[in-house]
């Protein structure tokens, strides 16, 4: 499990959509938190001034080749969206890593200033729910950096 700095960046009010089931043991009684880290599908969409399209796509490939656990991201000249998994006890911290990862990376990786606008973070039964109900993202989708 990665650490989870704190500081000026971690409070900032940004709001956040999160869906969560809470895993169950033979008794129907909640799991445990410190049973371990578990997975979170996360989905992290931004949004800004305009930027050249190619720098944006620049950009995306040096923050998937800086940080492999990028799944997919996707991008245009004014927003982007990156899916990817993350690893943590819970929601909570899935989604305060999430938080950071723009802004903490934006200079290393070139990423354009924009903002979050949106944060959906998951857990794996709920994401593989959606996909064999049809509605989570395409099969056919590929790894990597595309445009929208």
């Amino acid at each position: 499990m990665r650490s989870v700095p704190s500081g000026p960046a971690a409070s900032r009010d940004v709001g956040v959509r999160a869906l969560t089931r809470v895993p169950t043991g033979d008794a129907g009684v909640a799991a445990d938190p410190a049973d371990g880290p578990r997975l979170w599908h996360v989905t992290l969409s931004l949004s800004g001034a305009r930027a050249p399209r190619e720098e944006v796509r620049r950009a995306l490939e040096r923050l998937a080749h800086d940080h492999p656990f990028l799944l997919t991201s996707r991008y245009a000249e004014d927003h982007a969206e990156i899916r990817y998994w993350e690893e943590a006890r819970d929601l909570h911290d899935a989604a305060a890593v999430a938080l950071r990862l723009w802004g903490e990376h934006r200079r290393t990786a070139g990423l354009p200033p924009w903002e979050i606008v949106g944060l959906e973070v998951i857990d794996r039964a709920t994401y593989q729910q959606r996909v064999s109900a049809g509605r989570g993202p395409a099969p056919a989708t590929p790894v990597g950096v595309h445009p929208f």
